[in-house]
């Protein structure tokens, strides 16, 4: 697979031109009203989730809310920071303009428009809104690859497109259109999540820890890299398509192993002083966490929810909160220095997880009266309103050094 999304953008190809600073700052970069706007609802939707799980509220909205849970924090939250990514990353990866102004803010609106429609609008309207943006975004990325013939990044449009594919599949199982299980098509989003997240871990995550380290080095092997990629997939794979079994078991407990092999080798203590770093050390961490209890799920002996909210909440969202803090910083002309309340956004990812997943299994009789779903919420919520309190103004403004983007 080629450079994943969610790594750290390159500069442009030399000698390009950047676009001329100009039009609303809001609009000059994918990564600006798409980091927000994830961000903003990934602080709104889980306290209006905990709510409606309690009792306190009753949308109208038109499907099953644990199915609109588990949809859009997959297809709303995460989808919209990897394409803001991309119409970021696009542009350093040719030098050519990526959807800014109009077209970026009407592809925004398209995103915004399907998550107002999940809670008000029919079923049909909200799925034609939620249908349209993945492959918008995967023809336009595909378009610039091209127009620069850097085809090394081309696979990054056939991700959305599989992401759009199991989109699709939601849709027309919700929809009865098709004879397939949603919450089979949530997972296998989950699933290429994952995927897309472990490839990208090796190639940022070493190489941002030996730059931070002076005279570290984090040797490649990569027919083990090979091996942990492989069995992650066909683990996962197995959860999605055969799941309940011996087999899919021992698959995803390789994976777990195989995976966390691989996070020791990165010489995570050597990261402690950084907070910048070992959020990526730490949320990767979950990902082998994640695995071993969807086996032990396979086995009978847990529920899978617990191996679900581990890679969602903790490897996924935590990958996220840290490198939509790197990446907006780099991008607006400021240093890769975090301050207090992004570690403290860091720490509260990363306790949502530990409260989605550990507390449950060891305090399983205090899920009915909430507790423990009503702390995660709060941590969630703070640590994206944190997100949004330091970053909000930088995102509205021009870059620090007046350049475009």
């Amino acid at each position: 697979m080629s450079t994943p999304p969610l790594v750290i953008l390159s500069a442009a190809p030399s000698g390009a031109a950047a676009p001329p600073a100009r039009g609303l700052p809001f609009l000059r970069l994918g990564f600006r009203p798409f980091y927000l706007g994830a961000a903003a609802f990934a602080a709104l939707s889980i306290p209006l989730w905990v709510a409606i799980v309690l009792g306190w509220v009753s949308p109208p909205m038109a499907m099953a809310p644990l199915l609109w849970h588990a949809h859009e924090m997959l297809f709303g939250f995460a989808a919209a920071v990897v394409i803001g990514f991309l119409l970021t990353a696009g542009r350093a990866w040719t030098g050519l303009a990526t959807p800014r102004g109009a077209t970026l803010g009407a592809l925004a609106l398209l995103w915004l428009s399907a998550r107002i429609a999940a809670l008000v609008a029919p079923y049909a309207l909200y799925a034609a809104l939620d249908l349209l943006l993945l492959p918008l975004v995967a023809a336009l990325l595909a378009t610039v690859l091209l127009r620069a013939g850097n085809h090394r990044n081309l696979p990054l449009a056939l991700i959305l497109l599989l992401l759009a594919a199991a989109n699709s599949v939601f849709h027309l199982a919700s929809l009865g259109l098709i004879d397939a299980a949603p919450m089979g098509a949530l997972h296998a989003g989950l699933a290429l999540l994952i995927m897309i997240e472990s490839v990208m871990a090796g190639r940022v995550i070493p190489a941002f820890t030996m730059s931070a380290t002076p005279g570290l080095k984090l040797p490649s092997r990569p027919r083990l890299e090979q091996a942990t990629l492989a069995m992650t997939a066909i683990g996962l794979a197995a959860w999605v398509f055969a799941p309940l079994g011996l087999l899919p078991a021992i698959a995803l407990g390789l994976a777990a192993a195989l995976q966390w092999h691989r996070l020791l080798r990165w010489q995570p203590r050597v990261t402690q002083s950084r907070p910048i770093l070992w959020v990526f050390h730490a949320a990767y961490a979950w990902i082998p966490v994640g695995l071993a209890l969807l086996a032990l799920a396979e086995l009978g002996l847990i529920g899978a929810t617990a191996g679900v909210h581990a890679l969602a909440v903790g490897a996924t969202g935590g990958l996220v909160i840290g490198m939509i803090t790197r990446t907006a910083r780099g991008h607006t002309g400021r240093p890769l220095r975090v301050s207090k309340a992004e570690v403290a956004a860091y720490a509260l990812v990363l306790a949502t997880a530990l409260l989605r997943t550990v507390v449950p299994l060891i305090v399983p009789a205090t899920l009915p009266q909430g507790l423990p779903l009503i702390a995660a919420a709060m941590a969630w919520s703070s640590a994206f309103a944190l997100y949004l309190w330091v970053f909000t103004p930088w995102l509205m403004r021009p870059r620090l050094d007046g350049r475009g983007g």
